[in-house]
């Protein structure tokens, strides 16, 4: 497995690598998962760490957690709890898809725009009725079933989810509703 242990304006030490390598493998070799590579950032809000992880695994999922602490050690401690609880909770439905599954997760290229808000005041009219585009990206949509689509949402603690339904070979849309329930939209 790769590991990418990178700190936005932080020096990390050999012993910080050594004990996240440690910590992490074990998380992930206690569930038998077949992790691919692992991203751990650590950087500093105010006076607290911030350490946010994402796990690729082989069968194209991916898990992320995020924690804040006074203590480095302890951002990255209760990191891998967060982690670890996630990967403890979709564990049967993980191997269940595993199964099925023998080919990785297909990704397809996608544009990704992110554009203005709105202006603050409702009497500012706009000169156009376009919306301005901040930023343009490249992305990557999955090839996925529903029910590992919303795995991956969760997974991910992504509030939406755009995805290639594998069954009807059409793009679909997973999200959190605000009643907590998934929303699934099938055009």
């Amino acid at each position: 497995m790769r590991y990418q242990i990178t700190g936005k304006h932080i020096d990390i030490g050999e012993a910080l690598q050594t004990h996240v390598k440690n910590e992490l493998g074990g998380v992930l070799e206690k569930y038998g998962q077949r992790p691919t590579d692992a991203n751990v950032i650590f950087s500093k809000s105010a006076h607290e760490f911030v350490c946010e992880t994402t796990v690729h695994l082989s069968s194209g999922l991916n898990a992320s957690a995020k924690a804040h602490a006074t203590e480095i050690y302890a951002a990255f401690d209760e990191c891998t709890e967060k982690m670890d609880k996630q990967l403890r909770r979709y564990k049967r439905r993980l191997k269940d898809h595993h199964k099925d599954r023998v080919e990785p997760v297909e990704h397809f290229g996608a544009a990704s725009y992110i554009l203005a808000s709105e202006p603050e005041s409702a009497e500012a009219e706009p000169e156009s009725l376009q919306p301005m585009v901040i930023a343009e990206m490249e992305t990557k949509i999955p090839s996925l079933s529903v029910g590992e689509a919303v795995m991956q949402m969760e997974l991910a603690g992504a509030p939406v989810l755009v995805f290639r339904n594998e069954k009807k070979d059409g793009v679909n849309v997973v999200y959190r509703r605000e009643d907590g329930n998934i929303g699934w939209i099938d055009p």
